[in-house]
């Protein structure tokens, strides 16, 4: 989050802040994070001053800077995390890039400041394209920089699985490349590139991750989509599958039939997959388990899936994947993780009541889940799907369709002010997503994030925002400039930014969120919406 105007109260003194200065109190720890190449040093008496006030939420806190020093007073670790990160922004740009310099002038401030929502998140489909750790951990940075705080990584597709897995090692020996990539447009005929693609994180990475994200005050959220989107999976062990059969690990876009099988075997394959991925990460709150654009066919007409469906007494298919899905965050509950899914699962019923719902198709679904008295994360294609191109304009770079723009994204309201208080009670926040299927590189990441996360940022942290967002956003982008990022700029792409070209109006976002928010409302809605 940029800090806004009426958070700052100038108390008319202003302060150097030295490379050396010593920090005291409590939460020393969480400072020092937030504030990389100033060297700071604990010490019994500090230029920063750190206290806990325990009657304050655990990620709220106040911040004055005077001609004494800073004073920073926080609910909790986090708290103190992102006071040191406002902190940081009121110092020059140069102050985010290494350099020898030893003194950085602050303005005299007093902020009182703590978050609208407790989940801030950004997903990243790893899947469809493999981000190396490196990128993983500057994500991190970066999404702590903003104040964000949930990092949903999705870990498999029929593209690609993502994670290494020492009780099913095949996964990710077979499941973790493919041969080629398809990189045609949508619509257009086949073209391929004939490049192998492919990775994966050992368990140690992940381990690794999770730690970083946890000394930045972010959660990693593992995603296994099942029990669709199934090939890569199938490619490793067809045995998990409804039909038996062996998949490739998918080199085009789209959706494939394939599916894993709901019997008991399969449930005990992904609940010791949990287990690895919580004993990696270190804890695991929430585990996302996908449910979406699933088709049940292989499902339906397997007679060894339709009498163990008779002997659970469920009469449909989809009534078979709300309870495969629910018996799998029982797993999960007896883990001590929640349940995440996409708003197809929730559509389908059966639900355990604390799962959390990412209503992907639309807030109308995701205001049916929340009176349901489902916590709900707002995840909606528009404004918050970032693989759509930021402009209807073949400069863009190759987007899945156009356009949602900086001012889409900072305008969004997660919880309507014509919801119920029980309803908007619901919302426990916000999420953008970035879908890689037409993102096949790190310098492309930044593009499609960066800047519009930071209007996310604003969202997530205190709401849609005042005028003057613009003007603020215009001087945060030297802080970006200065870390390195390649975002987009707001007149356009560089040149060098305008690669594979986008095809204008291809996909409409308001044409394919106006079909997919009708289909939520048929039980069946499991198949792929796009």
């Amino acid at each position: 989050m940029i800090p806004r105007p009426e958070l700052l109260a100038d108390l008319s003194a202003s302060y150097v802040l030295t490379s050396g200065a010593t920090v005291s109190g409590d939460l020393v720890d969480a400072v020092r994070p937030a504030l990389p190449g100033l060297d700071l040093r604990p010490g019994d008496s500090g230029e920063i001053d750190v206290r806990r006030d325990p009657g304050l939420g655990e990620e709220a806190y106040r911040l004055a800077v005077g001609s004494r020093g800073v004073e920073i007073v926080a609910g909790g670790r986090a708290g103190a995390f992102y006071a040191a990160q406002s902190l940081h922004q009121l110092l020059p740009d140069a102050s985010y890039r290494f350099s020898e310099a030893t003194s950085w002038p602050v303005p005299g401030v007093r902020i009182e400041d703590a978050p609208r929502f407790a989940w801030r998140g950004l997903h990243l489909d790893v899947a469809r394209h493999f981000f190396p750790k490196r990128e993983i951990l500057r994500l991190i940075d970066l999404m702590a920089m903003h104040k964000l705080n949930r990092l949903h990584l999705h870990l498999v597709d029929d593209q690609g699985w993502r994670v290494e897995s020492r009780a099913y090692p095949l996964l990710h020996e077979v499941s973790s490349h493919r041969p080629r990539t398809a990189t045609n447009y949508y619509r257009e005929p086949d073209a391929y590139d004939d490049v192998p693609h492919g990775g994966y994180y050992t368990l140690d990475d992940l381990a690794e991750m999770g730690a970083y994200a946890r000394s930045r005050c972010v959660t990693i959220v593992p995603e296994i989509d099942v029990p669709g989107h199934a090939s890569a999976i199938l490619a490793a062990y067809p045995a998990f599958g409804a039909t038996g059969e062996r998949h490739d690990v998918l080199d085009r876009w789209g959706i494939s039939p394939a599916i894993l099988s709901p019997l008991p075997p399969t449930v005990e394959f992904l609940t010791t997959i949990f287990d690895e991925l919580i004993g990696a990460l270190g804890e695991a709150p929430y585990v996302h388990i996908g449910g979406d654009e699933v088709v049940l066919d292989h499902w339906a007409a397997s007679a060894e899936i339709g009498a163990y469906r008779a002997s659970l007494g469920l009469e449909t298919a989809n009534d078979l994947q709300a309870w495969f899905l629910r018996r799998l965050a029982d797993a999960l509950a007896e883990r001590g993780a929640r349940a995440v899914v996409w708003d197809e699962a929730f559509v389908s019923g059966g639900l355990r009541q604390d799962t959390i719902v990412m209503p992907w198709r639309g807030m109308g679904v995701g205001r049916r889940a929340a009176a349901a008295g489902h916590d709900v994360v707002a995840t909606p294609v528009f404004p918050l799907y970032f693989d759509y191109a930021e402009a209807s304009s073949p400069d863009e770079p190759m987007a899945i369709g156009d356009a949602i723009t900086v001012a889409d994204v900072a305008a969004f309201e997660p919880a309507p002010g014509d919801w119920t208080e029980a309803e908007r009670a619901r919302v426990m926040g916000v999420q953008a997503q970035l879908w890689t299927e037409r993102v096949p590189d790190a310098r492309t990441v930044d593009y499609r994030l960066w800047p519009r996360a930071c209007a996310l940022a604003e969202v997530a942290w205190a709401g849609p925002g005042p005028s003057g967002f613009d003007d603020r956003l215009a001087g945060h982008l030297g802080r970006l400039d200065a870390i390195g990022v390649e975002y987009r700029p707001q007149a356009g792409p560089h040149p060098w930014q305008r690669r594979r070209p986008h095809r204008p109006s291809g996909v409409r976002v308001v044409d394919v969120m106006a079909r997919i928010d009708e289909m939520t409302h048929d039980a069946e809605s499991t198949r792929p919406s796009m």
